[in-house]
């Protein structure tokens, strides 16, 4: 079994409203950085505010933090997120074939969405108190699918696509020895060998995608990531970066 990473605290609770909640409430208190496990949250939240609904056996963990870079460093944490979740589900199932990166913070198995990534952070400028990383992982079932968008990528479970069976704390556990690695690394080199990791894993690179965001729909060619982190399309347009969007294939 992978040994938890020397410097992270550990917190596992039976029930908690929400995990990036409960973040926010201790984040004063911490020394270092902790992660928050939950078997069952009541107020789950998912992108746009949304509220989420987590089977039980799946996975809900919020890692929370207090960075000291500026925000649009703090912010490139949701690469070093999506690789540590890659990771972990290579080392607990022994495959990578199926795995992508999707832009900005999903990870995808066999097309479908395994997981999903939600940074919340508090305070502004250089005084973010604190970052919260929120993960959600369809370990078991496929929760809410009837909030998918049209042309939406299906949610599907480890389960489902590998008969591979793993507890929220097993997987915490692969987790958090990944994430330690990589948040190692960016905080030494920086932001580009997590770029070239990402980018090396990639859905749908140099092909056509749509970035929609509430205002505009861009579509063209996925030329890379840049070092800000924002998405690059070769479109009519030209050459477009995409600080955030929706991404459909």
């Amino acid at each position: 079994m992978t040994d938890w990473p020397e410097g992270y605290g550990k917190r596992i609770l039976e029930e908690v409203d929400s995990t990036l909640d409960e973040a926010a409430r201790i984040a004063g208190q911490l020394a270092g950085p902790e992660w928050i496990l939950a078997k069952r949250q009541t107020k789950g939240r998912g992108r746009r505010g949304r509220a989420w609904k987590d089977p039980t056996g799946n996975f809900a963990a919020t890692l929370v933090m207090r960075p000291t870079e500026p925000p649009q460093v703090v912010a490139l944490r949701s690469f070093v997120a999506a690789l540590a979740v890659y990771d972990a589900c290579e080392a607990l199932t022994g495959r990578t074939e199926g795995l992508a990166l999707k832009w900005p913070n999903d990870v995808l198995l066999n097309g479908g969405k395994l997981a999903g990534i939600l940074l919340e952070s508090a305070g502004a400028g250089q005084g973010l108190s604190h970052l919260a990383i929120g993960i959600g992982v369809n370990l078991v079932e496929t929760p809410m699918k009837e909030w998918l968008d049209p042309g939406a990528v299906w949610p599907v479970s480890l389960l489902s696509e590998t008969g591979v069976q793993v507890t929220p704390e097993i997987f915490l556990t692969a987790l958090a020895a990944a994430y330690a690695r990589y948040e190692n690394q960016f905080t030494t080199y920086g932001f580009e060998p997590i770029r070239t990791a990402w980018l090396a894993r990639a859905a749908k690179l140099g092909e056509v995608i749509t970035a929609r965001t509430a205002k505009s729909e861009t579509t063209g060619t996925f030329e890379t990531v840049d070092a800000e982190g924002n998405l690059v399309l070769n479109s009519a347009k030209g050459r477009v970066c995409i600080p955030a969007a929706e991404i459909f294939f």
